[in-house]
């Protein structure tokens, strides 16, 4: 009887064990229920296994948060797991659970910047988004350049336009960041294949122009006829004269009227008034309107003129411009009547 007893000690435990691993085996491919059929759940920087399990489990998900852990551990993985947002739809099991967690399959978040858009209305929007984490939201201009590694003194246009994804709580330095580092590199590639002959110094000229085409453009395939033109003008000394930098020398105030007397009056950016390209460029340019730039079609066009629809008329000289000019005023002017 002693011995039976003794027996039965011993393999007591090795039976309840075997249940325990033949009850996780089983539980880890069962399908479980969500809240809503869909939760998300956020597992903070730093959490244990331990944590994350929990986290799950209070964000609606039908789990045992132990099981979920020792399946975790037991497996090897319970070190691996990344932090994130996380996503968790209605018949989720335990393992795919814990493997999502290890390969980090977060929900990412985006932004678009949009060509053509101002520093200005660039950090309105990040501001405004809600799963950024907003650390330049104070800072001013000088200290958020310095923050994302860039030399120069003006941030106007150094970021290209493109939709950023990021997970929720990323700072919106790292997005300024990545934005910086790819008009950097998309810049200098598109230098790299210059045509001969531009009137440029350096990629930063380039840049200038190419965000003065940005805001000029109503229909891209004009882009590489409207970079001829300033490029033209550029050759031979004339003045620019194009409004959006008039615009952009006034600011906010500007009402949306552009009068003679903005045109009359003296700025950096007025280029009715001062030769050449205005100090920095006025807007983000986009990569086509970098290309126009550094690779402009060949005319002989000095003037252009919208027509109404987006597309421009382009013109040789001052006469064939002002015909046009009038042309279109009063297409324009039949239109509304």
């Amino acid at each position: 009887m002693k011995k039976r007893l003794i027996l039965l000690a011993l393999i007591l435990p090795v039976l309840v064990i075997a249940a325990a691993a033949m009850s996780l085996v089983w539980y880890i491919d069962q399908p479980l229920s969500v809240v809503g059929e869909r939760v998300e759940v956020q597992v903070p920087r730093g959490a244990s296994m331990r944590q994350a399990a929990r986290a799950v489990a209070e964000g609606g998900v039908s789990v045992s948060p132990a099981t979920l852990y020792w399946f975790a551990r037991l497996g090897g993985h319970a070190h691996r797991i990344k932090a994130g947002s996380y996503v968790f739809e209605n018949g989720v099991s335990p393992r795919q659970i814990v493997e999502k967690l290890v390969r980090g399959d977060v929900v990412l978040q985006s932004l678009a910047l949009i060509e053509g858009w101002t520093f200005r209305q660039m950090r309105a929007a990040l501001d405004a988004h809600p799963d950024l984490q907003h650390d330049s939201r104070d800072m001013d201009e000088d200290t958020l350049l310095r923050q994302i590694g860039a030399a120069e003194t003006n941030a106007e246009g150094l970021f290209f336009p493109d939709t950023y994804h990021f997970e929720r709580g990323t700072s919106d330095l790292d997005v300024l960041r990545r934005a910086y580092g790819q008009m950097q590199s998309r810049l200098n590639d598109l230098w790299a294949k210059r045509a001969e002959g531009l009137p440029f110094d350096s990629p930063y000229q380039a840049l200038i122009l190419a965000s003065i085409v940005e805001k000029e453009t109503g229909k891209g395939d004009d882009r590489p006829l409207i970079a001829s033109v300033f490029i033209n003008r550029l050759r031979i000394g004339m003045l620019l004269q194009t409004d959006p930098t008039v615009i952009y020398g006034i600011g906010h105030t500007f009402d949306g009227n552009l009068r003679r007397r903005d045109l009359e009056r003296d700025s950096p950016y007025n280029t009715y008034t001062r030769p050449g390209l205005p100090p920095t460029p006025i807007a983000m340019p986009g990569e086509a309107a970098i290309e126009a730039v550094l690779n402009p079609a060949h005319s002989e066009f000095y003037y252009f003129v919208a027509r109404g629809d987006g597309s421009s008329q382009f013109s040789r000289n001052l006469n064939e411009h002002n015909r046009a000019v009038r042309q279109f005023q009063l297409q324009q002017k039949g239109k509304g009547s």
